[in-house]
C-alpha cells in the first residue's frame, strides 16, 4: 500500500494541493516541517515539526519511515541537506523517492524525476535509448496554457523565505542553506528600482558582418551552479569562456554576456567582466547586457554558451549551436556540442533536428508533468498526474531511468583563495545504528556543499 512523506515543498499552495489529491485516492500521507515557511504553505494538520539538528535528521527520518511504512518520498529541490540525506536514507531503506521542480519545459510543465536532477538525473543520454522512449509515448501539447506571472513568483518566494527567516525561534536549529542571507539578498533589489538597466545598444544585432555568441548567466546561489557545475563561482566559467573566446574566436565575433533576469547584482557581474574584457584585450567584442529580448538575442546568434540553463533548451529549439558545461539534461550528443569550448567559437556541432523532436517528446513523456505551481488550473491537473504517475509506479517510465547517473563524473575547479572563504566546511555524521548494522559509508560525512568527486570525469 502506497504511503507518501511530504518534505519541503514549492513555496505555493501546490504542495497541500498535491497530498490533498493523494488523500482524496485513498493514499495516506504525512508532511515533515523545517521552518516557519514551510508551516505557514503547508495549511493541513498532523504534520511533523521537526526542530532537531541536520546531524540527527537521518536517524530521525529512517526511524519514520520504519515506524509510518512509508513507501515513496516527495522533495522540492532535490540538493537541499534534508533531502540529500532523505534521498540516501530511502533508497538503503526501500523508499521510492521523488525529486519535484519547475518543469525543464517550463512555464507550464512541472518535472518529476525518480531520486534526483540534473547532475543526479537517471534520464539517459544515449541518444539510441532517447529514441527508444520516444518511439513508447505521445506527442506532447508544448503550447503553453498554465503560465503564471514573476509577481506571483517572487511574491511567494519572499514571504517564505522571509517567514522562515523571522520564525527562526520557532524552529532553532534549521539550516536553509541559502547561499544569501534572505534579508541582505532582498535588500540588494532596492537599488535595481532607481537605475537603469543595461540593454543592447540600438542596433547591435542589425550588423550582418558580425557573429554573436551568447553567454547566458545564471545565478550564483541556484543549486545549478553549485551542484551541478564544475564551477564553485561563476567567475571561473566567465574567466575559461572568455580567454577561449579570445584565443579561439573568429576575429568579427562578439560576445553578449546577459545576466540572470532574477539577479541581485550582489556578485558585480558587470565589474568582473569588465575586467576580464581588460584581461584578454577584448575591448569592443564584449556586450554585457542586463535586459533583453532573448528571442530576438537568439534569432542573430551563432552560438550559445550556457553551464546548464534552461535557456539552453530554448537556443536548441530556435536552432542555434549550443555548449553545456555544466551537467544538463539536453546535453546530449547529436543536440550539444561535444568537443569542447576552444572548438565551438569555428566548428559548433549541428543540431541533429529529428533527436531534438525525439529528445523533448520522450523528456515529455517521462519526467514532465503538464501543470504550473501558480496557476489554479494547471496545480490541479499537475496534482492529478504526479498521483497518478506515483500510484501506479510510472515515474520515470517508459523506460527513462538509467541505473548510473550518466552525468554525474567530472573533476570540480579548484576555488579560488578569495572565494574560499565562502565554502561551509564538512560536517562529520556518525551513520552507525541509523539503519541498523555497521555505519553506512554514504552516511557518515555529509556537507552543506557538495561533496568533492571521487569519480573523475574531464572538464570540457
Amino acid at each position: 500500500m502506497t504511503k507518501v512523506l511530504f518534505l519541503q515543498g514549492p513555496p505555493s499552495t501546490f504542495w497541500y494541493q498535491l497530498a490533498d489529491t493523494f488523500e482524496a485516492e485513498g493514499i495516506e500521507t504525512k508532511r515533515v516541517n523545517f521552518s516557519f515557511g514551510d508551516q505557514l504553505y503547508w495549511r493541513k494538520s498532523g504534520a511533523i515539526n521537526y526542530r532537531g539538528t541536520l546531524r540527527k535528521w537521518p536517524r530521525f527520518l529512517a526511524d519514520l519511515i520504519r515506524r509510518e511504512e512509508i513507501t515513496d518520498i516527495l522533495y522540492y529541490a532535490d540538493r537541499l541537506p534534508y533531502h540529500r540525506f532523505a534521498a540516501r536514507i530511502g533508497r538503503k531503506l526501500g523508499v521510492r523517492c521523488h525529486a519535484v521542480e519547475f518543469g525543464y519545459l517550463r512555464p507550464d510543465w512541472i518535472t518529476l524525476e525518480r531520486d534526483g536532477m540534473g547532475r543526479f538525473s537517471h534520464f539517459p543520454s544515449d541518444p539510441d535509448h532517447i529514441r527508444q522512449i520516444a518511439a513508447k509515448v505521445e506527442a506532447p501539447d508544448l503550447h503553453a496554457h498554465y503560465g503564471h506571472t514573476f509577481g506571483q513568483e517572487a511574491t511567494n518566494e519572499v514571504i517564505y523565505n522571509l517567514s522562515s527567516y523571522f520564525g527562526r525561534w520557532m524552529f532553532p536549529f534549521y539550516r536553509s542553506d541559502k547561499y544569501y542571507d534572505s534579508l541582505v539578498d532582498y535588500l540588494s533589489w532596492l537599488p535595481r528600482m532607481f537605475r537603469k538597466r543595461h540593454d543592447l545598444p540600438e542596433g547591435l544585432l542589425e550588423d550582418s558582418t558580425k557573429k554573436n555568441y551568447l553567454i547566458a548567466l545564471q545565478l550564483q546561489s541556484d543549486y545549478q551552479i553549485r551542484a551541478n557545475s564544475p564551477y564553485r563561482h561563476l567567475s571561473q566559467m566567465l574567466e575559461q569562456v572568455m580567454g577561449s573566446f579570445a584565443r579561439h574566436a573568429p576575429e568579427n565575433s562578439r560576445l553578449i554576456i546577459k545576466q540572470h533576469p532574477l539577479d541581485n547584482d550582489l556578485e558585480g557581474w558587470r565589474k568582473i567582466v569588465e575586467k576580464l574584457t581588460d584581461r584578454f584585450r577584448l575591448q569592443g567584442r564584449v556586450c554585457f547586457i542586463e535586459i533583453g529580448n532573448l528571442p530576438a538575442i537568439l534569432s542573430a546568434c551563432h552560438g550559445v554558451v550556457v553551464v546548464n540553463s534552461t535557456t539552453g533548451l530554448h537556443s536548441l529549439r530556435a536552432g542555434v549551436p549550443t555548449i553545456a558545461l555544466g551537467a544538463a539534461v539536453y546535453d546530449v550528443p547529436g543536440l550539444t556540442h561535444q568537443s569542447g569550448i576552444d572548438s565551438f567559437w569555428r566548428h559548433p556541432s549541428e543540431i541533429n533536428q529529428t533527436l531534438l523532436a525525439d529528445f523533448i517528446k520522450a523528456l515529455a513523456g517521462s519526467v514532465q508533468i503538464k501543470g504550473n505551481f501558480y496557476h489554479a488550473e494547471g496545480r490541479r491537473l499537475g496534482a492529478e498526474r504526479i498521483v497518478a504517475r506515483i500510484r501506479d509506479g510510472l515515474v520515470n517510465e517508459p523506460g527513462a531511468y538509467v541505473e548510473k547517473p550518466p552525468r554525474f563524473a567530472w573533476r570540480r575547479l579548484p576555488m579560488a583563495a578569495e572565494r574560499r572563504a565562502q565554502s561551509t566546511g564538512l560536517l562529520d555524521l556518525a551513520g552507525k545504528e541509523i539503519l541498523g548494522g555497521s555505519p553506512e559509508t554514504a552516511l557518515s560525512v555529509a556537507g552543506f556543499a557538495d561533496l568533492p568527486d571521487g569519480h573523475g570525469g574531464k572538464l570540457r
